[in-house]
């Protein structure tokens, strides 16, 4: 039994591990909170999250259930659930919901993904450039949509069914689970979390958002895929008084 793990960087890396294994590691780690094990195929990885990195995962986590309110859009935030799939691969997310599959797991108190749909959409807070494959293991484990976070950029990968286990996943410009939403604007806010207040931000997020469906409702045309900084903006502005940022 393991009661502790002292780690002299952010993150150790195995190779030739045993899925029995890392099923022991973490139950012997549930207490610990603080350190995350992933496994892929014989590769284990475990992860001590730095300060910056849990600021980014509240506010990537807090953002999501903003959108959702915003559109009113039912979800079930399932946090960093251990998820897993019996000798092949297992994580333990930022912060993962179920959205499109959320009646599959109304009352569930344990998620078993032999018999359980995957969550529909993962965060995924990478400051330090994991060793293991997360898009891989996610992949196997079958999540619809994944949210990548470098402390710079944003990046949502959509899954691909059928496709080889390296490729199962394509960048998109747009959330799949909420289409209306831009990339970059999610971003630009992320962005803030380090300077930020963490409710300010959060406060002028969902203004952002609520301001972005309200010019789609008056000028759904002009809102196309690639729709950023438009002259639909100033139009807005000057009709309604709304004034649309990023």
């Amino acid at each position: 039994m393991v009661n502790a793990i002292a780690l002299d960087s952010p993150s150790m890396t195995l190779t030739g591990i045993r899925w029995q294994t890392y099923e022991a590691l973490v139950a012997d780690l549930s207490r610990d909170r603080r350190l995350r094990v992933s496994f892929l195929r014989g590769k284990l990885e475990i992860r001590e999250p730095l300060p910056e990195h849990e600021r980014f995962r509240k506010l990537a986590g807090r953002l999501v259930e903003t959108i959702a309110e915003e559109l009113g859009v039912a979800i079930a935030p399932f946090g960093s659930t251990t998820l897993r799939r019996p000798e092949l691969a297992g994580a333990e997310p930022d912060e993962c919901f179920y959205v499109r599959n959320l009646q599959a797991v109304c009352g569930l108190r344990r998620l078993d993904l032999e018999r359980d749909p995957p969550p529909d959409l993962v965060v995924e807070i990478d400051i330090t450039s994991s060793s293991v494959d997360r898009l891989g293991i996610y992949g196997v484990l079958g999540v619809g949509e994944v949210w990548r976070y470098d402390g710079t950029t944003l990046t949502i990968y959509g899954f691909l069914p059928g496709e080889n286990e390296g490729d199962r996943y394509q960048v998109l410009d747009h959330s799949g689970v909420f289409p209306m939403i831009p990339v970059a604007g999610i971003e630009q806010f992320l962005q803030r979390a380090i300077a930020g207040e963490h409710l300010q931000v959060v406060r002028e997020f969902w203004e952002w958002v609520r301001s972005r469906l309200t010019a789609q409702q008056l000028f759904p045309g002009s809102f196309n895929g690639c729709y950023w900084f438009t002259k639909s903006v100033n139009i807005l502005y000057l009709q309604t008084g709304v004034k649309v940022t990023g």
